[in-house]
Formats: C-alpha cells, sequence, structure tokens
C-alpha cells in the first residue's frame, strides 16, 4: 500500500475502530486472495471476505435498497417513454459500452453517472431516471463512485460473453425497460429472464453473460450500487484504495 492509504485507514481505524478494515486488510493479502472466493468468482480481481457467496440477490431484501428499487419500479412507465423517445431522437447521446473486458457496437449505453458524479446533460434526455437516481441512489449514497449507471441497450443478435467484473463489494441492479422475446442473462449458471418494469440485482464477481436473440433492442437501466453486506468504513476505504490504486498505475 502507499503512504497515503496507510495514512487513509488510520483515519478511519481512529474514528471508527481498530477492526473496522480488517475485511478489506484481509482481501489485500495476497496469500489469502484465492482462497476467498468461490469457483466461479475466479476471474474477479477483489473479493472482499464475508460477502455472501451469492450470485442472485432478492431486489426487495434490504431496506437500504427498498426506495431505490420501488422508485424505479413506480417510474417505469415514464422513464421507458423518455428512452424510447431518446433512442429514436436522440441517438448521438448514446455510445459503444466500454466494459474493462470489451468495447461492443451492438451493445449501446446512456450514462447517468459516470467518474463519480452524475452526468448533468443526461437531465434533459431522461428526466425521471436521472431524478431518481440522483434522489435515491446518489444523495444516499448508494451508488459505488468506483462505477457508474446507465441505459444498457443490446441489439439484436447482441451477446455479452461470460465473464467476472472487477469485485464483489458492489452489486449490479437492473430496472427492465424494454425486453423483447428471447433475451436473458445467466449468472452462476443460473438462467433469468428479465420482467419488464421490474428489478433484478445480482453479484457480478460471478461469471455472467447475456443475449438478445429478438426481433428489437433490449434496454435495462444498470446502477452499480455498494453492496449492503459492506460498512461505511469500509465502503469509504475501498472507494480510496482503487483510486489510489488507478492512480498509481496511470502514472
Amino acid at each position: 500500500m502507499t503512504p497515503e492509504i496507510d495514512d487513509y485507514f488510520a483515519r478511519l481505524k481512529a474514528e471508527h475502530g481498530r477492526e473496522c478494515l480488517a475485511r478489506v486488510e484481509e482481501m489485500l493479502e495476497p496469500r489469502r486472495r484465492s482462497e476467498l472466493r468461490h469457483p466461479l468468482q475466479r476471474s474477479a480481481k477483489w473479493v472482499l471476505p464475508g460477502i455472501s457467496q451469492q450470485p442472485w440477490h432478492d431486489p426487495y431484501a434490504y431496506p437500504e435498497l427498498l426506495p431505490l428499487v420501488t422508485a424505479l419500479e413506480v417510474g417505469h412507465a415514464d422513464i421507458k417513454r423518455e428512452q424510447t423517445q431518446a433512442w429514436s431522437r436522440a441517438r448521438e447521446r448514446f455510445s459503444d459500452y466500454e466494459h474493462y473486458l470489451v468495447r461492443q457496437r451492438n451493445w449501446q449505453a446512456l450514462y447517468l453517472y459516470r467518474d463519480g458524479a452524475l452526468v448533468d446533460e443526461s437531465e434533459a434526455t431522461a428526466p425521471t431516471a436521472f431524478r431518481v437516481l440522483r434522489q435515491h441512489a446518489v444523495e444516499t449514497d448508494l451508488i459505488c463512485p468506483l462505477l457508474e449507471s446507465h441505459f444498457s441497450t443490446l441489439l439484436p443478435g447482441a451477446a455479452i460473453k461470460p465473464h467476472c467484473d472487477l469485485w464483489n463489494f458492489s452489486i449490479n441492479l437492473h430496472l427492465a425497460i424494454d425486453i423483447p422475446d428471447g433475451a436473458a442473462i445467466r449468472v452462476a449458471g443460473e438462467t433469468r429472464q428479465w420482467e419488464e418494469g421490474k428489478c433484478l440485482l445480482f453479484d457480478y464477481s460471478f461469471e455472467h453473460e447475456a443475449w438478445n436473440q429478438g426481433d428489437r433492442t433490449r434496454t435495462c437501466l444498470l446502477a452499480d450500487l455498494w453492496h449492503p453486506e459492506t460498512t461505511l468504513p469500509e465502503r469509504a476505504a475501498l472507494t480510496m484504495l482503487m483510486q489510489e490504486i488507478q492512480r498509481v498505475m496511470a502514472a
């Protein structure tokens, strides 16, 4: 670790107790990394110990997340109408989705939150989703500032190959916006279909894939949230840790 990380961790321990970052520090021990993960998390870079090794989660089971889930589902009709208008009238606002592993032209994204902040120019394009995200994810600190929220649109015939994302301390929430027949997602070997207007929640450190074999686009609103089983000091430490790692690697 760098001196900056050491100093920040020390301040968090002084404020929250000497054991508040025990799981984060255990995650950083090289000899423990392979021991902490499920076989289907084998390609994830970071696995925080003590997080349930559970691929699929009930989006209604966590009081912390429930206001966001409820607001998204209540707002689905307006969110869908605004996204449909944006796709037909403001296609230039969408871009190839740049996953850390791949960039796909048949996987399009309209970002609402990115690089630690709301994408203000998206408010006029998708006002309902922007408002819900701001009120129930950003202002409540549920969203993971290391990641993003975006409309994810798979063109007909598109497929996202099986992969693990970087870590298990954030979790992926999907609101199903427009779902054709033939679109599905598989996480840790279990396949599910999106139900339009409803949310799915899964741990994307487990191997997952998605496809659209339908005859029109498949669109979901995705939000990368802190895993409900992480603590506030852990979230602060993990944010600083990953940002410092990125800074050092880019230097």
